[in-house]
C-alpha cells in the first residue's frame, strides 16, 4: 500500500548521522535522525531535541575542553582526585553526558557554510535552513495535508526514518584524543519504515498539537514524516510514549522449558507520538517559509 508513497517520500527525507564520546572511555557511540526537506531552498524540519544537539555540540566540546585545561593543573597535585571532582562538579562532566557530538548531514545540500536553527517555543519541532550552499541533493518537497479534518482516528498512516545507525566511516583519533569523521568506511543508513493507525489526537489547552500513533515510533526515526498512501505529509515523528497496561504478572509462577521459573512483568503498550500537521504549517508561515499544500 505505501510503496509509491515511500518511494516519493523518501526522495526528500535524509539521515543525519552522530557519533558521540562519553567522559571516561574511547569508545564512540553512533546514532541517528531523519529531516525532510519542505522546499527546494534547503528550508527542512526535524524534532527540537534533534535540533538542541547540533546547536549545542560545539559548546559541549568547549566546555569539555575548559575542564581538561584546568585539570592539568592539578596533575602533581596531591590532591589531584579532590580537584577532579570539584572540577568535574563545576563543569557538570559526567558519565552519563557527552563530552563530543559530531554530526553530520547525508545528502542533503553540497557545501553548506552555515545553518539557521529555529526551535519551535512548546513543541517538539524545528526548522533547519542551510544557507551558502552550491546545490540540492534531495529531489521534491514535502506536500502537506491541507484539510486536516481528515486526521481522524483509524486513518493507516505510515512513518519513516533511519533508526539503524549502519554507518561506519569514524574513529578515534589516539594522537588527538578525538573523534572524527572518515572519508573510508559505509556511509549509507538505510530508511525503515513503520506502519500504524490513528488512535488519539494529544491536545494541549484545548488545541490539538499531536497525534498519536498504534505503532512506536524507533529511535532515529525522530523527525521522519508521517504520511498516507500518496505521500501526503500528516505530521512528524517525534517519541515513544509508554502506556502502562496493567496487566502485571508479579512472581508467577511458569513452566519453561520443563522447568518451574518464578517471574515477573509489567507489560506496556509503546505508541508513537507525532507532531501534528497543523503545527508545522503554522510554524512554517510564522518564519515566512514557503511549503505545499495538497488536499
Amino acid at each position: 500500500m505505501f510503496v509509491e508513497a515511500i518511494e516519493k517520500v523518501e526522495q526528500f527525507t535524509r539521515p543525519i548521522h552522530f557519533i558521540f564520546r562519553y567522559y571516561g572511555g574511547s569508545d564512540i557511540v553512533p546514532g541517528t535522525a531523519t529531516l525532510f526537506f519542505v522546499n527546494e531552498d534547503g528550508f527542512a524540519i526535524t524534532c527540537k531535541h534533534v535540533a538542541r544537539q547540533i546547536l549545542y555540540a560545539k559548546s559541549i566540546y568547549e566546555n569539555y575542553l575548559k575542564f581538561r585545561a584546568e585539570l592539568r593543573k592539578f596533575e602533581k597535585d596531591p590532591g589531584f582526585d579532590t580537584q577532579r571532582q570539584l572540577l568535574e562538579s563545576r563543569y557538570k562532566i559526567t558519565e552519563e553526558n557527552p563530552i563530543r557530538v559530531l554530526y553530520n548531514f547525508i545528502h542533503c545540500v553540497q557545501s553548506y557554510k552555515a545553518l539557521n536553527i529555529h526551535l519551535h517555543p512548546t513543541q517538539d519541532l524545528a526548522i533547519i535552513q542551510f544557507r551558502d550552499f552550491e546545490s540540492i541533493q534531495y529531489q521534491g518537497r514535502a506536500e502537506f495535508l491541507k484539510d486536516s479534518r481528515l486526521v481522524k482516528q483509524g486513518r493507516y498512516l505510515c512513518r519513516l526514518g533511519y533508526p539503524f545507525p549502519e554507518f561506519t566511516n569514524y574513529q578515534y583519533n589516539k594522537a588527538t584524543g578525538d573523534i572524527e569523521w572518515l572519508k573510508e568506511g559505509k556511509i549509507k543508513t538505510p530508511s525503515f519504515p513503520i506502519d500504524g493507525i490513528i488512535t488519539r489526537h494529544i491536545g494541549e489547552a484545548n488545541e490539538v498539537t499531536g497525534i498519536e500513533m498504534s505503532t512506536p515510533g524507533l529511535r532515529g526515526q525522530s523527525g521522519g514524516p508521517l504520511f498516507d498512501p500518496n505521500g501526503l505529509i500528516y505530521g512528524m515523528q517525534t517519541s515513544t510514549r509508554h502506556l502502562h497496561l496493567g496487566f502485571d504478572q508479579i512472581n508467577k509462577e511458569v513452566v519453561s522449558d520443563g522447568y518451574r521459573r518464578r517471574v515477573s512483568n509489567y507489560p506496556f503498550l509503546n505508541v508513537g507520538q507525532c507532531v501534528h500537521v497543523d503545527v508545522i504549517k503554522r510554524f512554517l508561515r510564522e518564519n515566512k517559509i514557503t511549503f505545499h499544500e495538497v488536499g
